[in-house]
């Protein structure tokens, strides 16, 4: 499980990849969390997005959909760069709050481990919301939205 998660925005792929050492800083325009896996994240959004429904997906299901790119290829340092797909980037940019609800919701309950125990202090809700304000950005700047983790 990642330690420090950063969506972040950047004109490229090029630009994306020059935060992969020491992360992207003050230099983008970014939202931080802490404990979750950003693939997995990206991939259930992407599917919740795709076909909404207030259940989590079964394992095996997530685990076939098509998980997002790297931009920078992973080295045994843990440091992982994705860039979200530019469909899920739209379908953030077009919803609404209450739209984000149910997949933050969604997306908390395997958050939990199995003794309860929160895994995350983050309210994974804002965290969503603040996703999709740079994905809006993104959008409209027709800039990249990317995930940075370590």
């Amino acid at each position: 499980m990642a330690h420090d998660i950063v969506f972040f925005l950047a004109p490229d792929d090029e630009t994306a990849a020059t935060a992969r050492l020491w992360g992207p800083g003050e230099a983008f325009e970014s939202v931080t969390c802490r404990f979750i896996e950003p693939d997995s994240a990206i991939a259930e959004w992407d599917m919740y997005f795709e076909e909404p429904s207030a259940e989590a997906p079964p394992l095996e299901q997530l685990l076939g959909r098509a998980w997002p790119e790297w931009v920078t290829a992973p080295l045994n340092d843990g440091v992982e760069v994705f860039a979200l797909p530019k469909r899920l980037t739209r379908a953030l940019a077009n919803a609404s709050s209450a739209e984000l609800e149910e997949p933050a919701g969604r997306w908390t309950t395997p958050l939990w481990s199995e003794d309860g125990d929160d895994m995350t202090g983050d309210d994974l809700l804002a965290v969503l919301q603040g996703v999709a304000r740079l994905a809006a950005s993104a959008v409209n700047t027709g800039s990249g939205l990317y995930s940075w983790s370590f």
